[in-house]
């Protein structure tokens, strides 16, 4: 996939080639119809059945694909349905919610396992929270994980760890897993974010007032007049809706992956917009992901409190070789700094050469410099990979 997303038509060229797509599964896609108290409850297996069946064929394409799933708190009433104890609880409150979606994340990890079984893919849970994302070491954390996942062949299944956390229970942070899902495709710098739901797009105006208005296109550009076109969830029943989700649209396209808000009604959807096709409303990234990590990089050395001073071979392999920093080719640790923050890189004259994100603490360092890689499993009694500062995570000046 090419950097270059300056124009719309190149964009949907390059579709044919993405490698790494975020499916984001909306709430009313995967539950099922509403029981008496006008509540989503169960699964809706049939709509899931369809949209995983489309996943493994990306799959069988060698296409990597993470989904991240609403849907634990509609199968945690269906549970607690067919069973005593019901009203025990105070409703509506965040510890309702947090216990329905306790009981209904089981169910909806085992519905997902049958429907990808049944085409030999395994999955494995990720569940997440806020300060996962937020904070670099756990940022870093989450991301090596489903990396790792990623590397078995095997689909990420992402929700929010709702029983700990109660930012997207309250409608406060993510908003349905729509922002949360733009943040996990900015750690696993994915090629594409498709936003699933009910709605087949952004309206020219609230189709609930106009129903005669159009799906826009293409939004090059999340503008004043663009945001005032959104509002809150309609039905009340996610805790989303087109506000979030044009957040999440300028989380993802400023950290350079282009994103797409369509209907998981539309037959092949999934498969039908990886290979190009235009549907429902695109958002262009704003500009390429290799720019926009050197942007984040860079802008954090201002608050780096750390270095590592570098020999001239490995100034030689990071400025003409593009290749990672290894323990081997660091003479000196200056400051201190922690696993996921960003450290200078200097040469032994102490003159700026990059900067990046440092796989190991200060204190490591210093046991593993000028060591080879396979000591440092020994030197230090863990071992997250040989890369001090891997070439992906790092911004050469």
């Amino acid at each position: 996939m090419t950097d270059d997303s300056s124009t719309s038509g190149e964009q949907l060229a390059t579709q044919r080639d993405i490698k790494r797509i975020v499916v984001k599964l909306g709430t009313n896609l995967i539950t099922g119809k509403p029981g008496s108290d006008g509540r989503r409850r169960g699964i809706d297996e049939a709509s899931l059945d369809m949209l995983v069946s489309q996943m493994a064929a990306l799959h069988a394409q060698s296409k990597q694909v993470i989904v991240v799933t609403s849907g634990a708190v509609g199968a945690g009433r269906d549970v607690l349905a067919s069973g005593s104890g019901a009203a025990r609880t105070q409703q509506r409150t965040v510890a309702h919610r947090q216990m329905l979606a306790s009981l209904g994340q089981i169910r909806l990890m085992l519905a997902y396992e049958r429907l990808f079984g049944q085409h030999d893919i395994r999955i494995a849970q990720a569940l997440i929270s806020r300060e996962d994302l937020t904070q670099r070491q756990r940022y870093l954390n989450v991301r090596d994980t489903l990396e790792a996942i990623l590397e078995v062949n095997a689909v990420p299944i992402v929700n929010e760890n709702d029983v700990v956390a109660v930012e997207e229970l309250a409608g406060v942070i993510y908003g349905d897993n729509d922002r949360l899902s733009a943040m996990v495709a900015n750690d696993l710098e994915a090629d594409l974010l498709i936003l699933l739901g009910e709605v087949e797009g952004l309206y020219e105006e609230d189709p609930h007032v106009n129903p005669s208005a159009g799906i826009i296109p293409e939004v090059p550009a999340i503008t004043s007049a663009i945001r005032s076109i959104a509002r809150g969830p309609h039905d009340g029943r996610g805790s989303g809706g087109m506000a979030s989700k044009l957040e999440a649209a300028e989380l993802a396209t400023s950290s350079g992956t282009p994103m797409i808000i369509a209907s998981g009604r539309t037959p092949d959807v999934l498969t039908r917009v990886c290979a190009g096709e235009s549907i429902g409303t695109r958002f262009p990234a704003a500009i390429s992901r290799v720019e926009a990590k050197k942007r984040w990089l860079m802008t954090g050395i201002t608050d780096s409190h750390g270095a590592v001073q570098v020999d001239a071979g490995a100034v030689k392999a990071l400025q003409d070789g593009g290749r990672s920093l290894l323990a081997a080719g660091i003479s000196r640790v200056i400051g201190r700094f922690e696993r996921g923050d960003i450290v200078k890189i200097e040469d032994e004259s102490g003159a700026l050469i990059a900067c990046g994100l440092s796989t190991y603490s200060s204190d490591d360092v210093d046991k593993i410099k000028g060591r080879k890689s396979g000591e440092m499993q020994e030197l230090l009694g863990y071992y997250y990979g040989m890369e001090v500062v891997h070439r992906n995570n790092m911004a050469v000046i």
